[in-house]
């Protein structure tokens, strides 16, 4: 299964919403550089397209990329597939699931008027691999095996 970078988002502080740059480096172990973020067990956040479209729909407003502080928004990915330690491959980078949402008692102060939905459908992963991201990349679903990670084990 295959799906497609939106946009790829970043700011340069916590608790903002974060500004489409139309590419990006993210670095092994360490994120999208620029971004608040990096560097913090959560270095990559996503979020499908699918669930701010249904938001909009419910809300009766428009969410630009980057307004629930995301780094990738993403579609044509199926949201039950996206479970850690899922991986994905956007061009030359490798990014690893690592979890869904927020715990419950965990803080989460940012919210774009009002909305919220890193807490429940936020899709945090780390940079196995690094590289460019550039809006409109195709993802593509790994099952997580050496060779499709190009090793040659």
């Amino acid at each position: 299964m295959k799906g497609k970078v939106i946009a790829v988002c970043k700011s340069l502080h916590r608790g903002k919403s974060k500004q489409p740059i139309h590419f990006g480096y993210f670095r092994e172990g360490w994120g999208l550089i620029g971004d608040a973020h990096a560097g913090t067990v959560k270095e990559v956040s996503l979020l499908l397209k699918f669930q701010v479209d249904v938001l909009a729909r419910e809300a009766g407003m428009v969410f630009p990329p980057g307004a629930f502080a995301e780094n990738l928004l993403v579609s044509g990915l199926p949201q039950k597939d996206l479970v850690p330690p899922r991986r994905l491959r956007i061009g030359s980078v490798i990014l690893q699931i690592t979890r869904i949402g927020k715990e419950l008692d965990e803080a989460h102060s940012y919210h774009y008027y009002g909305y919220s939905l890193l807490p429940c459908f936020g899709v945090f992963a780390q940079v196995l691999q690094g590289g460019w991201v550039l809006a409109e990349d195709e993802i593509e679903l790994l099952e997580g095996s050496s060779n499709e990670l190009g090793d040659e084990t």
